[in-house]
């Protein structure tokens, strides 16, 4: 009889909790009656079972939010090659590169099996190609390409049209751009922030200078770690077609020919950069991780202006969200954008770099200054010097441009070049 009135008093009481919200006062009395021994009434029963299965529901809400943020980081892990130490210290090493500054770097070394190699390659191609062409015709034009590439040095924009301009730009640019490009995919390693998996697009894209450097510290990283690059999605925009077609010729004569290439896939489109409403549609749209301009900035004002204005319609377009944009321009060019006098100052440099990547509608991530004397500012004479006491020399294809160009001295691996990570300003930023 005391049970039975106990048990109703309990129940009344746990009813009352219930009805009033009060849960801690509920399950309090809960608590009693099973400690009572006594049979529990089809209410206290209902809400025993109620408990139970929130506790499970709470347990199974958390175990699912754990193994998803597991399986997150997993799937974020996975996508980025880990940095190797080691591999990280061959490099700097080889490169010797030393930082004299956060942001100044000289490098004076080189990776020789590999650079020696692609040189060698480099100049058997060129003189198969240029054996193919009439020896009067072929003078003729090499001239015609050398002075076309050559107003660079005058402040011109060449036109990059005659028909051994790629040879041309082989001889002249090509393995001190890969050289810094190389540094460039680097530094992007090095970071942490290169995919397995990478959709590239290389605007102004030339002989695909990008994509040769990236496969050679691809076939570099294999000797240091299991993981490389999977797979290159690459989209090269070019006006001119034999820039393209030569550097795809040079690839399947030397890059394919490694016993396991960088596995690309390649998109070509050439066009106009300034035709951008004829061929914006044909570019996917928020899909690539990196797009990279490598040495396309003008010198004319408007021209400037203009493809100013269409890179930053493709970085909004077809970057994907969490994509960057790698930028690279000689030390010199970048001042004479702002019609600013080269400085040794750090501090005018900054903001420089700043306004650079503000009229391209980025923020800046960082950026290097890969200058090879350790200087901003270094006259020829100085240069000259520098070079042959310190810089490591191109020996096959010195030979090979004195044959054709009736070149007197031996050129070297050597670069003055911002090399630029940014990312587009959200439009709170802007």
């Amino acid at each position: 009889m005391i049970n039975w009135l106990s048990n109703y008093w309990y129940d009344y009481q746990l009813k009352k909790a219930l009805k009033q919200g009060k849960k801690t006062k509920a399950k309090k009395i809960l608590k009693q009656l099973e400690t009572s021994g006594n049979q529990l009434s089809c209410l206290a029963t209902l809400y025993q079972q109620q408990l139970k299965s929130n506790n499970s529901l709470n347990y199974y809400c958390q175990e699912i939010d754990r193994l998803t943020h597991h399986l997150q980081e997993t799937s974020s892990s996975d996508r980025f090659l880990k940095p190797q130490p080691e591999f990280i210290n061959y490099i700097h090493h080889g490169f010797k590169l030393n930082e004299l500054e956060p942001n100044l770097i000289q490098p004076t070394g080189i990776n020789l099996p590999v650079f020696e190699e692609l040189e060698i390659a480099l100049v058997e191609f060129l003189q198969i190609e240029l054996n193919k062409v009439p020896d009067e015709i072929r003078d003729r034009e090499l001239t015609q390409a050398w002075e076309d590439l050559n107003s660079l040095k005058q402040g011109k924009d060449p036109a990059y049209n005659y028909s051994l301009t790629p040879h041309v730009y082989f001889i002249k640019y090509f393995l001190e751009n890969v050289y810094c490009v190389y540094l460039a995919w680097f530094f992007i390693y090095q970071e942490g922030l290169l995919k397995r998996n990478i959709n590239i697009l290389d605007l102004a894209a030339g002989v695909n200078t990008s994509i040769v450097s990236l496969a050679l510290l691809s076939a570099n990283l294999k000797k240091f770690s299991p993981t490389i690059c999977d797979r290159v999605n690459y989209y090269s925009l070019e006006q001119q077609a034999d820039l393209q077609y030569r550097g795809l010729q040079f690839w399947r004569r030397y890059i394919d020919s490694f016993s396991q290439p960088l596995n690309t896939y390649f998109r070509f489109n050439t066009a106009n950069l300034f035709d951008y409403n004829n061929y914006y549609t044909q570019i996917p749209r928020q899909f690539f991780d990196f797009i990279i301009i490598s040495h396309c900035f003008f010198y004319e004002s408007e021209q400037r202006h203009l493809s100013h204005q269409i890179y930053q319609q493709i970085f909004q377009q077809n970057l994907s969200p969490d994509g960057r944009v790698l930028l690279i321009i000689q030390g010199k060019k970048l001042f004479n954008t702002f019609d600013i006098p080269l400085t040794e100052d750090s501090v005018i440099e900054r903001e420089v770099v700043e306004m650079f990547v503000t009229a391209l509608g980025l923020k800046l991530n960082w950026y290097k200054y890969l200058s090879c004397t350790g200087k901003r500012k270094i006259n020829k004479q100085e240069f000259a010097r520098f070079a042959r006491n310190n810089l490591p020399p191109q020996n096959h294809l010195s030979n090979f441009s004195q044959s054709y160009f009736l070149q007197h001295y031996l050129s070297h691996y050597a670069i003055d070049d911002y090399v630029i990570l940014a990312q587009p300003l959200k439009a709170n930023q802007t």
